[in-house]
């Protein structure tokens, strides 16, 4: 009796390996294990990170992970034709709205944003297309060992910045984009210990 339940307690013990920043939270792990660091090409999805990712300046990611739902309905699931139309009617609304980070800042940078995206989709094709040029449409495969080696910042970062801001875009500095390369799988940043480190790969 004692051998056989010895090998279900092992299996039991035996954890996920993963980077350690989602801690022990279910929607961060999940985020972190289905979502962050996979190459995307939509177009829709990008926009959406780019929006989240300058929502997110001075806060946690997880805070608006928690708001993306939310997010997701106030903005009319990241329809950027709709937001480039926002007007000052629609800015009250959002400020008034519980759901989501309410800093007219932010809001209106939304509203910036998505003109700025649709006529570099008009100039482009996609926007990612324009994106994914960077780096020449290939993700960049890193190999950290431990978070601390993982960049805050990079060149490349701090160059799609500098163009984007050339092209109208706001809250899109070289931190807040390097965030957004790592979740839409631009970069591999998962450690190499991690699980997701070699299926990304």
């Amino acid at each position: 009796m004692t051998s056989t339940k010895a090998k279900p307690a092992k299996a039991a013990a035996s954890t996920v390996q993963r980077c350690p920043w989602p801690g022990e939270d279910p929607l961060y792990q999940a985020y972190h294990d289905k979502e962050w660091g996979v190459p995307v090409r939509s177009d829709k999805k990008l926009f959406e990170f780019l929006i989240l990712e300058g929502v997110q300046a001075g806060l946690s990611w997880i805070t608006v992970l928690r708001k993306r739902e939310a997010y997701r309905a106030a903005y009319d699931n990241f329809d950027w034709n709709k937001i480039a139309a926002y007007d000052a009617k629609k800015v009250a609304e959002l400020m008034n709205n519980p759901g989501i980070i309410r800093n007219r800042l932010k809001v209106k940078a939304s509203i910036t944003n998505a003109k700025a995206f649709i006529e570099v989709r008009e100039e482009f094709g996609t926007f990612s297309k324009y994106i994914w040029s960077f780096l020449d449409g290939e993700p960049l495969q890193n190999k950290w060992k431990t978070m601390k080696d993982v960049p805050a910042v990079t060149d490349i970062a701090t160059a799609i910045s500098k163009d984007l801001k050339k092209r109208g875009f706001t809250f899109v500095g070289p931190t807040i984009i390097y965030a957004h390369m790592q979740a839409t799988g631009m970069v591999n940043d998962h450690i190499t210990t991690c699980f997701r480190h070699k299926e990304l790969a």
